[in-house]
């Protein structure tokens, strides 16, 4: 039985802590609910908002449609055998939970994922990643339900066009597709430590531990702790902006006015230059604007300190993208779904 709420403050359902309310909420729990609302005139007339963790999104405003809450739950073997295993997981798993579960069972692809917020259905949305890894290269179907028409539809790891934090459901089909659960396949032996990416190599020569499922967890645990901050203390989104990608000729040509700009080798010979630094260049780590401000420890992060509203945010995301492009020429572009602009 689905129930819908009307005027429902959704602070508790985004990460960042801002206060703004939905018109009409209604949490489900398969994909059974979802079809049951489909049927609803309140579907029918409203914008849809699907929501999973909230933890890449900024409201700006109240929303005024309806917002889909997933809270579906469950963890499927579909198949194993002596060097991989397959599992199906439904959207509304608290990713990090399932990271969990994975090293805990000596499931290999996923470790350096680990305490990335949100939800696993939101995690092929994102195409999330860290530490040299991407959601992508473990995923082989993307499962759930056409809100147009009411099909179920799966969708291939090619078919999902994922990119850098890019895939087909965060824009041809945005809040057009309903992901009710997610499947991938990850090594039981034989696995594939990647170590070589930031500071994840140092940190486990300094916990004196051999790259394993679970020392890798606990490494990357212990390097996001000491950078990000619990936005169950200090409201945020954790990265803001994603890191660019900017013509060689264009990095050659900032490396004679900065020669301590950093660059990594991307697509087409393009270099990834990390946001973080152009954003630290410019002055803004650790500054407070009342409410608001750039986290001290990790310029990409903004936060709220309490009481801060998604406007102020957004106007302090927008006035760093400036200062940006004025002394780099470079765009930043948010990581962040913002809601309402």
């Amino acid at each position: 039985m689905i129930h819908i709420e009307e005027n429902v403050s959704l602070r508790d359902y985004n990460t960042f802590g801002i206060q703004a309310h939905a018109r009409y909420f209604c949490s489900i729990t398969s994909e059974h609910d979802l079809l049951a609302l489909m049927r609803q005139e309140v579907f029918k007339r409203n914008t849809h908002l699907i929501l999973g963790g909230g933890s890449n999104l900024l409201f700006t405003k109240d929303f005024d449609g309806l917002v889909i809450k997933a809270n579906l739950k469950g963890i499927d073997l579909k198949e194993q055998s002596e060097d991989r295993v397959t599992l199906q997981v439904m959207s509304g798993e608290v990713w990090h939970e399932f990271v969990l579960y994975c090293v805990h069972h000596g499931y290999g692809g996923i470790e350096n994922l680990s305490l990335i917020p949100g939800t696993v259905g939101a995690a092929p949305i994102q195409n999330i990643g860290a530490y040299g890894v991407e959601v992508n290269e473990v995923i082989e179907r993307v499962h759930g339900i056409d809100l147009l028409n009411g099909e179920q539809k799966s969708f291939t790891n090619e078919q999902c066009l994922f990119g850098y934090r890019e895939s087909i459901f965060k824009h041809t089909l945005k809040e057009k597709f309903f992901i009710s659960s997610v499947t991938l396949t990850l090594t039981r032996i034989n696995h594939r430590f990647n170590v070589q990416y930031g500071a994840l190599a140092d940190t486990l020569n300094a916990l004196n531990q051999p790259p394993s499922l679970q020392s890798i967890s606990d490494a990357v645990i212990q390097i996001r702790k000491s950078k990000l901050p619990d936005p169950s203390v200090i409201g945020n989104a954790g990265s803001f902006f994603k890191n660019p990608t900017i013509s060689k000729t264009h990095y050659e040509l900032l490396q004679k006015e900065h020669s301590k700009i950093p660059g990594y080798p991307s697509v087409n010979q393009d270099i990834k230059v990390p946001a973080g630094w152009l954003i630290e260049q410019c002055g803004w780590k650790g500054k407070r604007f009342h409410h608001v401000g750039v986290h001290a420890q990790q310029a990409l992060v903004l936060v709220n300190y309490g009481g801060g509203t998604g406007e102020e945010i957004f106007q302090l995301a927008t006035r760093i993208s400036k200062s940006v492009q004025e002394k780099f020429n470079i765009t930043l572009t948010p990581e962040v779904n913002i809601i309402g602009e």
